[in-house]
């Protein structure tokens, strides 16, 4: 302001006077003292209304220390209820292992000596009776875990093979009912079979058309289809039979148009003279 000042005071043609001088030094002072008081007004205004974040930490540190501890508690119980899953996980894994030996035991074949250390059993319904038994257990004890479920499944597929067909329907509606979609699919697959070889085909028929609406990798429409169409054939239903495997020989191909292994049963079940071999698996 005062260089301002003194150039236009040159440009003019004269020089400020020595009182002029003086006038403009005093307006700069007063404007520069109302600056600095404004700056330490903000300055000031700053500090009493925006704490700094150790002032805050101490007006409110009760309340700091309560979530502290609420959230270093939910991180220990987060870590203890995996660690605990990753146990329980591992002794089902264990338990349903065993229950499995059971199942694939050998059975007592005439004239041959038994192995030592072997457990043998002298049918199949008296295995599957022992496998059941098993299953079960692992069931109850670890229902929520993945062993503990696919054990529910085999108990009863170990039921219906021990002849108890009562408890095998109570297990595998169980089964059927699961969220996870595969392993209902095989729930509902054995329970058609169940309802079939009890005399209740209606019930079995409408399983297999709801597994064949909505397949899964466990159990593909074409198997689904497939044990239809033996059902029908089983109840004399050939020509109903027979629209089945048609629709299944049509649309069972490859991008290639190779026909896959639905549809290499099927165009054998048509045409059963011109089976060069085994029929394929599903």
């Amino acid at each position: 302001m005062r260089v301002r000042a003194w150039s236009l005071a040159c440009a003019a043609g004269s020089k400020p006077s020595t009182s002029r001088k003086t006038l403009i030094v005093a307006n700069e002072t007063r404007l520069q003292q109302v600056e600095d008081r404004k700056a330490a007004l903000k300055q000031d205004n700053f500090l009493t209304t925006s704490p700094s974040g150790l002032e805050w930490v101490s007006a409110n540190r009760k309340s700091v220390i309560v979530t502290s501890s609420i959230l270093f508690a939910a991180i220990v119980l987060t870590v203890i209820a995996a660690v605990l899953f990753s146990r329980r996980s591992d002794a089902a894994s264990a338990a349903f292992g065993r229950a499995m030996q059971i199942d694939e035991s050998p059975l007592v074949t005439p004239g041959e000596p038994q192995e030592q250390g072997v457990t043998v059993y002298n049918s199949a319904a008296e295995r599957a009776k022992a496998a059941n038994t098993q299953f079960l257990a692992v069931a109850n004890q670890y229902g929520s875990t993945r062993d503990g479920k696919n054990a529910l499944y085999f108990a009863g597929i170990t039921a219906m093979e021990a002849g108890e067909t009562a408890s095998a329907e109570t297990d595998l509606k169980q089964v059927a009912g699961s969220w996870n979609k595969e392993l209902a699919a095989l729930g509902k697959f054995a329970l058609a079979d169940l309802y079939h070889s009890t005399g209740r085909d209606q019930q079995a028929i409408e399983l297999y058309q709801q597994l064949t609406a909505k397949p899964t990798d466990a159990i593909p429409a074409g198997l689904a289809q497939i044990t239809l169409a033996a059902l029908y054939t089983d109840e004399g239903k050939t020509e109903q039979a027979r629209q089945i495997y048609a629709q299944i020989k049509d649309k069972d191909k490859d991008a290639k148009g190779l026909q896959g292994p639905a549809g290499s049963i099927a165009a054998q079940k048509l045409n059963p003279s011109s089976a060069t071999g085994p029929a394929p698996q599903l």
